[in-house]
């Protein structure tokens, strides 16, 4: 095999291990054995586990951000000054259906990076995301931000987490809830229908009025 192509057997590799038992719980050992490659492979292409794991992070998330700007700009090409916040979530939701199609594990790996983003011994990975990546994101979330309510910065990035946890939950646990709605209505769920139904939910969430409200917890 040619270097890129090992390359690219240990990133497929790797994307399904992790997929399929996480981040954490995979070892070199075992994406090495899967691949049929010696470590110092692995270490060649990459040099360790983490940076395999930002690889694997840009290997999905750069076909998403192709697909969400490629339909911005076709949108704000109409010439329209503010596009809807429902049209808005439903070009996220079909940016996320072109990253499924990417590979059978896709989804899964791409969910499960986001997760792990989220904890505290992870700033390399979240360090790596936002200076590679929040630059090209500006222009999307400036236009989410157009129409929704009126809100301090602080509560709009508020918003912006509870929609992505929404999301996060929503496709890391999509099998188990295709089963429960199977059992309840003898249907069963489509990806792509369950990501249509977020929309209306989202959109609302950063469109209801932000107001200072002091709790006082019993």
């Amino acid at each position: 095999m040619q270097q890129s192509d090992t390359a690219g057997k240990i990133l497929q590799v790797a994307a399904g291990l992790f997929a399929e038992q996480g981040f954490a719980e995979t070892t070199m050992r075992q994406i090495t054995a899967k691949a049929g490659v010696n470590l110092a492979a692995v270490n060649y292409h990459f040099g360790s586990k983490e940076r395999l794991i930002l690889a694997v992070a840009e290997a999905y998330i750069v076909p998403l951000l192709d697909d969400l700007e490629q339909r911005l700009e076709e949108r704000q090409s109409l010439g329209d000054q503010t596009i809807a916040l429902e049209e808005l979530v439903e070009m996220l939701m079909r940016a996320l259906l072109s990253v499924d199609g990417v590979t059978p594990d896709a989804l899964a790996v791409f969910t499960r990076l986001l997760e792990l983003a989220y904890m505290p011994s992870q700033r390399e990975l979240r360090d790596f995301l936002s200076e590679r990546y929040s630059r090209r994101l500006q222009p999307y979330l400036m236009q989410l931000r157009a129409d929704s309510a009126p809100m301090a910065d602080d509560e709009f990035f508020w918003r912006l987490h509870f929609l992505l946890g929404s999301v996060v939950f929503t496709l890391s646990n999509f099998q188990t809830l295709a089963v429960i709605d199977q059992q309840a209505n003898d249907a069963g769920a489509q990806l792509e229908r369950t990501l249509h139904r977020m929309v209306p939910v989202l959109a609302a969430g950063l469109q209801a009025r932000a107001e200072t409200t002091q709790f006082c917890w019993l």
